[in-house]
């Protein structure tokens, strides 16, 4: 049976080319009996929580049995609003957010992006027994390492990985998270 993978890409110009990398290297090291699914956001300069969310929605519809979730930067932070406030019974197997900004608090105040700010009892609205991971390189020029420890301490049910090198873009080598996901099947 195949086992299906939802991976969000992050935002800005060009965020779709680059991250294709991350999404091949999750289905390289999944294997055949993954499918991973990587929908173009649109308008990925601006990524609109509205648009990005039903995106989501529409892709899960379309994915029998359950699905494991993955994001990358912005698209991570849209994952975690929308795991918040999600009302659909789809089964998530996971939950995989690698160099996740933090919006508002101690995090990022950027405007534009009020809308992924998250409310601050949305931990409580994840189901809880989620498997959920974090990943973050200590060398990330783009997300600051210290927003891992943020989501960490409103998410303390998550594992938490850090790497010590990968930059922003992991090397373009996600083996670790597929590691994390196939270790979920067995």
């Amino acid at each position: 049976m195949t086992q299906h993978v939802l991976f969000i890409q992050g935002a800005g110009s060009g965020a779709y080319d680059e991250d294709i990398l991350l999404a091949d290297s999750l289905q390289q090291n999944l294997g055949q009996h993954f499918e991973v699914h990587y929908p173009r956001m649109p308008n990925e300069d601006d990524a609109p929580y509205a648009q990005w969310r039903q995106l989501i929605d529409d892709e899960l519809t379309n994915m029998p049995g359950q699905v494991f979730v993955v994001g990358h930067s912005v698209g991570a932070s849209v994952l975690a609003k929308w795991l918040s406030e999600r009302q659909d019974e789809q089964p998530i197997g996971g939950v995989f957010l690698a160099a996740c900004p933090y919006w508002g608090g101690d995090g990022w105040r950027y405007d534009g992006y009020e809308e992924l700010e998250l409310k601050p009892e949305f931990a409580a609205r994840i189901t809880s027994g989620l498997p959920i991971s974090l990943y973050h390189c200590r060398d990330d020029e783009v997300v600051p390492f210290g927003h891992l420890a943020l989501w960490a301490r409103d998410l303390p049910q998550a594992s938490v990985h850090v790497l010590e090198t990968g930059g922003h873009q992991f090397n373009n080598d996600l083996s670790s998270v597929a590691q994390d996901i196939a270790s979920l099947i067995r």
